[in-house]
């Protein structure tokens, strides 16, 4: 197998022929009859899995993997990829939004650096308004200063990759996975091409759910967050350890009575803050057991349809 197209499907209907149409074209031109076209069904509500089996019934090169359930945009990404089969295999979403057209400039892209083994889409203007575009570029400062990584900002779900560099994707075995960060730790040389990204429908990611990807990103990546809790507690506990020395100082050389509220406070900040240290420190070795601990499956098939129903 020479090529696979890998895309999730979630409120796809009204796009999945046009894209399968374009993403045919595309493959047979650069592949003969040697692609597939893997559809991963992420629990969508609509049509598209009804739609991607009618499909797989009359394309012998489409293969739907159906999810028991919505298990997530990332985690349907690599159950995909597990299920691609090709030496090259190029992932977008299948909104249209990314053009299944991009694939040449990325071939081309992958075939003139030597050892490349990623291509990947990078927008040339981030699209949205205002909000979306500020989020945005929070996110990629915000998990560049904390992860010790460099992601790139801006960039797509389009990319094309070699067959070694998703084996190694693969061998990542995290249950609440991040795969923007995945794909920047899994190293192997990766150059980025400049796309422009349409705007063909509302996106799926509200608010709550964004803050939810930004909190899953930072806490997969980083134990910064549970290592500056210790330090918080630690330069609470000096500050309350120098009221303390002031308060003595003051009964001592001053001859001035202290006032009872003064002792209690003290002793309010310096248990709190030897508490949230404690805590901190138990909460770095627990994250760090809690990740390995669970060893559930991060998406469930219901069933494959196409070649075979491997």
């Amino acid at each position: 197998m020479k090529l696979s197209i890998v895309t999730t499907l979630y409120n796809s209907a009204a796009h999945l022929d046009e894209f399968h149409r374009r993403a045919s074209v595309v493959a047979a031109h650069h592949a003969a009859d040697s692609y597939e076209l893997v559809l991963v069904n992420d629990g969508s509500p609509d049509e598209s899995l009804e739609r991607a089996v009618a499909l797989s019934g009359s394309d012998p090169h489409v293969v739907v993997v159906d999810l028991s359930r919505n298990f997530g945009h990332h985690k349907a990404m690599m159950t995909g990829l597990a299920h691609a089969c090709g030496e090259r295999v190029y992932l977008l979403d299948s909104d249209l939004e990314e053009e299944p057209e991009w694939f040449d400039a990325f071939l081309a892209r992958l075939e003139e650096e030597e050892g490349c083994d990623v291509v990947y889409g990078v927008q040339r203007s981030r699209k949205g308004g205002r909000f979306e575009r500020w989020s945005g570029r929070l996110f990629y400062r915000l998990m560049n200063a904390i992860s010790g990584f460099d992601m790139p900002a801006d960039m797509v779900t389009a990319r094309l990759m070699t067959r070694r560099y998703v084996d190694a994707l693969l061998r990542h075995e995290e249950r609440e996975l991040d795969i923007g960060g995945l794909w920047v730790i899994t190293g192997f040389a990766q150059r980025a091409c400049l796309v422009d990204k349409h705007d063909t429908s509302a996106t799926t990611y509200s608010l709550r759910r964004r803050i939810a990807l930004v909190v899953n990103s930072v806490t997969s990546f980083s134990s910064v967050p549970l290592v500056a809790t210790f330090y918080i507690g630690l330069v609470i506990f000096t500050i309350a350890a120098l009221f303390a020395a002031g308060v003595v100082l003051q009964w001592a050389l001053l001859d001035r009575p202290v006032s009872g509220w003064a002792s209690l406070i003290i002793s309010v900040w310096m248990i709190g803050a030897m508490i949230i240290s404690f805590i901190g420190i138990l909460g770095i070795y627990l994250a760090k057991m809690f990740s390995e601990v669970k060893q559930r499956p991060y998406t469930i098939v219901r069933e494959v349809h196409g070649r075979g129903s491997r």
